[in-house]
């Protein structure tokens, strides 16, 4: 228990030799405002996800099957847009390289407007016809796989802020007492508290508040972490040097950190 408690406040608050540096806390705010926003996109926009593509993809056979309150079209529709935000994402990271602060504030900024473009919508109509509605879930499509491509550039394990099946079965699988590495539980079990987290906000919001609230909510965190990465990565100042990717990441998943003046990772 003392481990995980160990890790937990390690994600949130790294020490000076954390090789991903402030990168993790900014990614467990990302991850509070996935739960935020699927919670919005599941209550309000005809049971479909926005964030969680696997879900969509379930969601379109049950509608092929029949499944009452499902749609193929909808559900086709969040695909198509988190997979044309993953790949502007993409392109995102390549032209950063290894400037990973700034890829994260520049890319929670390009969110933070496709949400305000979103909330505009809603505030602008009584009530979500089929065209407002579709609207809305394009817009949270694009956003949220913006966010995954950047989450998999930056390649901080177990902090994907979108999906949490590889992070749970880690967190099971990996356990010492039958014979894993380690399952890192702190900041498993700290990812899949803050998507809990922000599902349970945004519910809230949704039913016992106002849609618009609900809206505004993942736009104030994405505004907040974009301000906080821009001034953490203006102080970083420019790296004179990269160093190789921490040996627990994805090989494939993410660039070369890159090292400041003072030692830390950008």
């Amino acid at each position: 228990m003392r481990e995980t408690l160990r890790e937990a406040k390690h994600t949130l608050m790294p020490p000076r030799d954390d090789p991903h540096g402030p990168l993790s806390p900014l990614l467990i705010v990302l991850t509070v405002v996935t739960g935020l926003v699927d919670a919005l996109s599941y209550l309000e926009l005809g049971r479909v996800f926005v964030a969680n593509m696997t879900g969509n993809v379930v969601f379109t056979g049950f509608a092929l099957a029949g499944t009452p309150g499902l749609s193929v079209s909808a559900s086709l529709a969040a695909l198509a847009a988190f997979l044309v935000g993953a790949a502007g994402g993409g392109r995102l990271g390549a032209g950063f390289g290894d400037r990973r602060l700034r890829l994260l504030w520049v890319g929670c900024a390009l969110q933070a407007v496709l949400i305000a473009a979103a909330l505009t919508v809603a505030a602008a109509v009584s009530g979500l016809g089929t065209g407002e509605r579709y609207s809305l879930i394009l817009l949270l499509g694009l956003a949220m796989g913006l966010q995954n491509a950047v989450a998999r550039r930056l390649a901080v394990p177990d902090l994907t802020t979108t999906v949490l099946s590889q992070t749970l079965t880690g967190l099971a699988a990996d356990l010492r007492r039958f014979g894993g590495p380690g399952s890192r539980a702190g900041r498993r079990m700290l990812s899949a508290f803050a998507m809990a987290l922000g599902a349970f906000t945004g519910a809230t919001l949704v039913l016992h508040v106002h849609i618009l609230v609900a809206f505004a909510a993942p736009l104030i965190l994405l505004f907040g972490a974009a301000v906080a990465g821009y001034v953490l990565d203006r102080r970083a100042g420019p790296a004179d040097s990269a160093d190789p990717a921490p040996d627990d990441a994805a090989p494939d998943t993410g660039p070369e950190p890159r090292v400041a003046p003072d030692g830390k990772n950008i």
